[in-house]
């Protein structure tokens, strides 16, 4: 049996560990008993985003976005796919540039969409503008 990886729950933010080989099997937070993967990006807020995509042993991409931002418009449904491919080896989550600006500052956000892939927190990759599927994977697998 491997080590338990350490998933925050993206709804009531407490920390879960999960078998690393049973995080396929659609595990829940033992809190608020939600599933800790539903296939979609978690909004990340000022308020969440250090519990969510600051700790926790999985990578999160976070795609910073604007609404009136048309090709962020056009990147959301490449990276709503995104989520469903890559989860439960990688959290995606977004952050509404418009809504909190002060995690753009925080993270130095020049131009949108922007993502940022963190561990525990900590940038280990960026990449500014939309990219079709295919690029997303690439930067995906990269790391």
């Amino acid at each position: 049996m491997s080590t338990p990886l350490a998933i925050p729950c993206p709804h009531c933010t407490a920390l879960n560990r999960v078998p690393a080989e049973r995080t396929g099997e659609r595990p829940s937070c033992g809190r608020c008993k939600q599933p800790l993967f539903d296939g979609h990006p978690v909004e990340l807020t000022a308020a969440n985003f250090d519990a969510v995509a600051g700790r926790g042993d999985l990578p999160v991409l976070v795609d910073f976005w604007a609404p009136w931002c048309g090709p962020c418009r056009g990147f959301a449904p490449v990276f709503d796919e995104a989520a469903r491919r890559f989860e439960p080896r990688l959290r995606l989550a977004k952050v509404d540039t418009e809504a909190q600006p002060q995690l753009a500052q925080r993270f130095g956000i020049r131009s949108i969409p922007t993502l940022l892939l963190l561990r525990q927190g900590r940038e280990v990759k960026r990449q500014a503008g939309a990219l079709n599927a295919a690029q997303l994977q690439q930067f995906v697998a990269s790391v």
